[in-house]
């Protein structure tokens, strides 16, 4: 039985700031709300099987099953072998990307101009690529490993002609999205912000992640009944811990 968001239930917080990363073991029965703080963010996150990590995320599955082109509350990220890696049980802002992938050192060069460490410290500006490389090298991951990535509380449409248009301030202060873990999941997340975000001002928001135990999926649970393939990838990845 899946439980919702109580802040009284909460077991730990983190604070990502604008820009940092962070990684982490949510196990199976987990529930993670990720909350914007300042409005504007951008979290961009991949997942991994934490006890096999070449079972991850994959995209182009999670989208075509659902027959959505973005993720909010009912919707699965779906993995390349057919389970559920986590399910967005609770969402206030309606819409995150998954299309646009992340920033890299070079567009955030050319875009806010250049820094380092040895001159900045941690007013360098970080991009994401190199954040989501830094934490899941901690765990024997490394490039080959990038595969495309959600972009918690953005949002990206397209125009007349098909090129992706950025919607600035589509998430506010104290937007949330709560995901439920359905495996236990290695998550890898960056702050930095997102590659179409059109702000000339290097000011990334951050952004609090609360975990409480949010239990399993039900019989009746809205990501298991969104779509039969959602059934069915509940049903293997309930398989896979019998």
């Amino acid at each position: 039985m899946s439980h919702p968001f109580d802040p009284r239930a909460v077991l730990w917080e983190e604070t990502v700031p604008g820009g940092h990363h962070w990684s982490g073991l949510l196990r199976r029965g987990s529930g993670l709300r990720l909350t914007d703080l300042e409005g504007g963010a951008n979290l961009a996150a991949l997942f991994f099987n934490a006890e096999e990590r070449l079972e991850r995320y994959n995209m182009p599955d999670t989208l075509k099953a659902q027959h959505t082109a973005f993720l909010t509350a009912g919707h699965v990220c779906m993995s390349d072998m057919g389970r559920v890696l986590c399910s967005l049980i609770g969402d206030s802002v309606g819409w995150h990307d998954t299309f646009c992938g992340v920033t890299d050192a070079a567009m955030v060069a050319a875009r806010y101009g250049e820094t380092c460490f040895q001159t900045h410290r941690n007013a360098m500006y970080r991009n994401g690529r190199d954040g989501l490389l830094v934490e899941m090298a901690k765990y024997g991951l490394g490039k080959r490993d990038l595969v495309a990535n959600v972009n918690f509380f953005s949002k990206a449409v397209p125009d007349a002609d098909g090129a992706l248009r950025f919607v600035a301030g589509h998430s506010r202060a104290g937007d949330h999205v709560d995901l439920r873990f359905d495996m236990n999941v290695l998550l890898v997340v960056s702050a930095a912000p997102h590659p179409l975000d059109p702000a000339t001002r290097y000011s990334p928001a951050a952004v609090r992640l609360s975990a409480w135990k949010a239990g399993t999926a039900a019989a009746d649970d809205i990501c298991r009944g969104q779509c039969e393939q959602n059934a069915r990838c509940f049903t293997n990845t309930e398989r896979y811990y019998l």
